[in-house]
């Protein structure tokens, strides 16, 4: 399992594709956090509190996870692993 994770984690940060998905989640939090005036703007609500951070990010992985996870799906289909990762010992949820 930890081989699989570190596969993982190796293959998410050696493309560019890693960097791209933690610059879109930065810049979405940032952009809400900011600049859109609003309840969830930390320069109108008159003092810092990570409490709205924490309300926008669920929202945020919400759209994030499911796109990186389809991709990396089609990547172990097209690459041809996915028979392989489907024939270890651990269930489709520790898969997903």
């Amino acid at each position: 399992m930890i081989a699989l994770i570190q596969k993982e984690i190796r293959s998410f940060f050696g493309s560019i594709i890693g960097y791209l998905v933690i610059l879109v989640y930065l810049l979405i939090n940032g952009v809400f956090l900011w600049l859109f005036p609003g309840n969830f703007n930390i320069l109108d609500g008159g003092y810092a509190s990570l409490g709205n951070l924490f309300t926008i990010s669920p929202w945020v992985f919400l759209f994030l996870v499911p796109a990186l996870s389809m991709r990396l799906f089609a990547d172990e289909k097209k690459a041809g692993t996915m028979e392989i990762l489907l024939t270890k010992p651990i269930s489709d949820l520790q898969i997903v």
